[in-house]
């Protein structure tokens, strides 16, 4: 994931713009993931959140979005050399 300068307008955008795509059953499966691999209890609970604000980022900070986007980066990139793994 790019770094985003949380003081241009147009990165702000983006952040919000991708953290509003993600649906409520994909917070689910983070929040699952994040347990699992046991992330500690500020991830888990920042998912928790991000889970009720999904789709309106416009209450969350652009700190928080970009905590959140960070962790769902992390266990995205994890899930994929995991499966990596399998296949070979």
């Amino acid at each position: 994931m790019p770094e985003f300068d949380l003081q241009d307008p147009t990165d702000l955008d983006i952040m919000r713009g991708q953290f509003n795509m993600i649906s409520h059953e994909e917070w689910d499966e983070y929040i699952e993931i994040a347990e699992e691999r046991s992330m500690g209890y500020k991830n888990i609970r920042i998912l928790n959140t991000a889970r009720k604000k999904a789709g309106i980022a416009k209450y969350l900070s652009p700190k928080v979005i970009n905590w959140i986007l960070n962790l769902v980066e992390k266990i995205d990139e994890d899930d994929d050399e995991y499966e990596d793994e399998i296949e070979d």
